[in-house]
């Protein structure tokens, strides 16, 4: 697989606000406004959790990030099991 760029990043970088075409591009409106919801980000915690050695040996196979992805799989699990 070949992930070189075939992107003329020059005259990408030396394009002025007024070259670049954005009559694609529709309006922001009141009606795009309305539907969009504010959101706060959740602040993690710092929690003790017992956890079977093999199960955190994998997780910990999936990269320096292993916590994180530890979280996010309690994150679908909870959220799979929220009652309706």
């Amino acid at each position: 697989m070949n992930n070189t760029s075939r992107t003329n990043w020059e005259k990408v970088d030396s394009l002025t606000e007024e070259d670049i075409d954005i009559s694609d591009i529709p309006p922001l409106t009141e009606a795009v406004f309305s539907k969009s919801r504010w959101w706060k980000p959740v602040t993690s915690l710092n929690v003790l959790v017992q956890v079977d050695p093999d199960t955190l040996a994998w997780f910990q196979t999936q990269g320096e990030d292993y916590g994180k992805k530890m979280a996010a799989a309690l994150r679908i699990y909870a959220e799979a099991h929220k009652a309706l």
